[in-house]
């Protein structure tokens, strides 16, 4: 299985998350400011290697604390 954004995804999400294909772990690329913004939503596929591949979608929120307060 090979897990990957959603065509839907921002290009703002793409920048600031990578995602393993192998296993689908979601990482962060830099910080996070929670007065920028609170939440971020990320569409991930999953697809099989099949003939025609098969594919899943899930939704995944994201939501940012702010430690300082």
């Amino acid at each position: 299985i090979m897990y990957l954004f959603s065509r839907h995804v921002t290009a703002e999400v793409k920048e600031m998350f990578t995602i393993d294909e192998k296993k689908g772990e979601i990482r962060l690329r830099g910080k996070l400011d929670y007065e920028e913004k609170g939440s971020y939503e990320i569409t991930v596929e999953a697809r099989d290697k099949g003939f025609p591949p098969l594919s899943g979608h899930c939704k995944v929120v994201l939501e940012v604390l702010d430690v300082n307060d």
